[in-house]
Order: C-alpha cells, then sequence, then structure tokens
C-alpha cells in the first residue's frame, strides 16, 4: 500500500508540474493615439487594448491577431523606482514596432497605464499568449 501511495504522490507532482505555464521576458514601451491605421488591420478600430510587436515577437506578421498577457516585473531606469501597479493587462497586436523600436512590446497608453506608471516609459515585464 505505501508503494502505491508513493506513486500516486509522485504522479500529482509530475502533473502540477506540466501545468505550469512559462512567461518570456522582455520590456514594453507605449505609444499614443491615433492608432490606425495599423500594419495589421488597416483603418479598422480595435479598441485600446492593443499593442504593437517588435521584430522579437513579430514573426514576419504572424503576430497579428495575436493576444498577449503583460504584467510589468520592474523599473528600466532609475526615474521611477517602483513603475509596477501590481495588475496585468492582455493585449492585441495589431501593429508593428519597427527596427529600433525600444521594447519588446509597445502597448497602447491606455493598456501601459493599467500595468505601470507611464512616466516610467519603459518598464521590465513578462509576458505570454
Amino acid at each position: 500500500m505505501l508503494n502505491n501511495k508513493r506513486v500516486v504522490v509522485v504522479l500529482i507532482a509530475a502533473m502540477s508540474f506540466a501545468s505550469v505555464s512559462y512567461a518570456d521576458e522582455g520590456t514594453a514601451t507605449y505609444y499614443t493615439p491615433p492608432y490606425v491605421p495599423s500594419s495589421c488591420d488597416g483603418y479598422q478600430n480595435e479598441g485600446v487594448m492593443i499593442a504593437a510587436a517588435s521584430d522579437a515577437i513579430w514573426d514576419n506578421k504572424a503576430a497579428c491577431g495575436r493576444s498577449y498577457k503583460v504584467t510589468c516585473t520592474g523599473a528600466t531606469n532609475k526615474g521611477v523606482p517602483h513603475p509596477c501597479t501590481g495588475q496585468s493587462v492582455v493585449v492585441r497586436i495589431v501593429d508593428y514596432c519597427p527596427p529600433g523600436c525600444r521594447g519588446t512590446i509597445d502597448l497602447s497608453q491606455e493598456a501601459f497605464s493599467i500595468i505601470a506608471n507611464p512616466d516610467a516609459g519603459k518598464v521590465n515585464i513578462q509576458f505570454h499568449q
């Protein structure tokens, strides 16, 4: 009976590790309206919970329409040492942030302000689809 309990405990532990999702790390910046036209949707207005993808996730336009959950993890500069609000935001990729883009994901100003103080300008993030 003891061996059966051990097997059950090992199986439960293995299943719990398998369900853990891992987030990518990067940086987020923000851009301001107007948000149209966009590289993905032209002049279609997709609201304000949107973002532009840098080359790191653009994938030759395959990122269009993907949704990402983004969470601020810390400051990138000393100007605002504690920028994070503790909240996350889900955004839809509607645009491309061209080479020279300062962040992995360029959030709309409204989305950025949910996760961080806009005065920071750029923050470290975790993100996943």
